[in-house]
């Protein structure tokens, strides 16, 4: 059975528990190692709960090779994937730097590895979790070395059929991982509104029965922001030091200050959010029954006798008019008097 909730690093991950904010590195860094720790740096200081990375090379993600199918798609049309992965990765050797300044500055660091050897570069680095990327989730053996870390695993579902996504989930928990978040994501850069789904999240959480968030790739915070009130509990969003930079994923990545923003909104989500709440005594801000004028005691009450008026607080509400109407008052009513039933007879 997999946990409703879990820690990453010291952090609890869970829908009963603040939401987990991650903001992703990516191909952001330029292969700029000075950059890559000036967006850890910023993470932290814009309350992000972790700064992910991606481990792969060319290589590993694909072949050297000119023919039609291995042209990039989308907004990366007109190179070849091998070229836009030799660009876009991460030097390994920027990993271990990455982690201890992490670590240093209090914030969490981990990867989503691609291969094998990644997963053996991250678990020498004590890496407090995985994340399987999107495309990779039909990747099984994958999912199997990262379930032998006996980390928590972030899995992003993006292009997967439910079916796929139920098949990942099986692999998981055979490979003995019981600490499991789904994202939900929609891959598209940058994806418009109508792409999300997020009606989504609350279905995924109760399909599989795991926490559940979302891997965000529109542009703004509306979305994400949004995914808390439908139930999500985890965001991971790309982060780039500024728009202009020219990298593979700047043009629909978040800024320094978009992602101070995001966590604000989001906190302030989660406030208002709140519990099932009813108050258990009425408001005082509404109206109730007064005495319109003088009234005498034995006197019979009508309407030009009665006025509800704010401010509440009174025995006698709105709703009780018709039932005052044609009783004696018991003693005099001095103008402006809040009714109650013991002044009637």
């Amino acid at each position: 059975m997999f946990k409703k909730e879990f820690r990453i690093d010291n952090t609890w991950v869970g829908h009963e528990h603040p939401s987990y904010i991650i903001a992703e590195m990516s191909a952001n860094h330029g292969q700029s190692l000075s950059r890559a720790k000036e967006l850890v740096y910023a993470a932290k200081e814009a309350g992000a709960n972790a700064i992910k990375l991606q481990t792969y090379t060319a290589d590993t993600l694909t072949m050297d090779c000119a023919l039609a199918h291995f042209e990039a798609t989308g907004p990366w049309k007109g190179q070849y994937l091998y070229d836009l992965y030799k660009h876009a990765y991460m030097p390994w050797d920027f990993h271990a730097e990455l982690f201890e300044l992490a670590d240093k500055i209090g914030i969490t660091c981990f990867s989503s590895p691609f291969d094998k050897s990644a997963v053996d570069l991250l678990s020498q680095l004590n890496a407090p979790a995985y994340k399987i990327a999107s495309p990779e989730l039909i990747d099984h053996q994958l999912i199997r070395d990262v379930a032998a870390t006996g980390k928590p695993v972030i899995l992003s579902t993006g292009g997967a059929t439910l079916a796929e996504i139920a098949e990942a989930v099986k692999v998981a928990q055979d490979a003995g991982v019981t600490e499991l978040c789904l994202l939900k994501c929609t891959s598209t850069y940058p994806a418009p509104a109508e792409s999300i789904n997020l009606k989504t999240i609350p279905h995924l959480k109760e399909a599989f029965h795991v926490p559940v968030g979302l891997s965000d790739h529109t542009l703004g915070n509306d979305v994400p922001l949004a995914s808390i009130a439908v139930g999500g509990c985890m965001i991971e969003k790309h982060f780039v030091m500024d728009k202009k930079d020219n990298t593979a994923d700047s043009f629909f990545s978040m800024t320094p200050d978009e992602l101070k923003a995001l966590v604000h909104g989001v906190r302030q989500i989660e406030l208002a959010l709140g519990t099932v709440h009813y108050p258990s005594e009425p408001s005082k801000a509404r109206r109730c029954v007064y005495a319109a004028k003088d009234i005498k005691a034995g006197e019979v009450l009508t309407e030009s006798h009665l006025v509800q008026k704010r401010p509440g607080g009174g025995e006698l509400m709105p709703k009780d008019l018709p039932l005052v109407i044609g009783r004696t008052a018991r003693n005099p009513l001095p103008r402006g008097t809040q009714l109650s039933w013991k002044d009637l007879l």
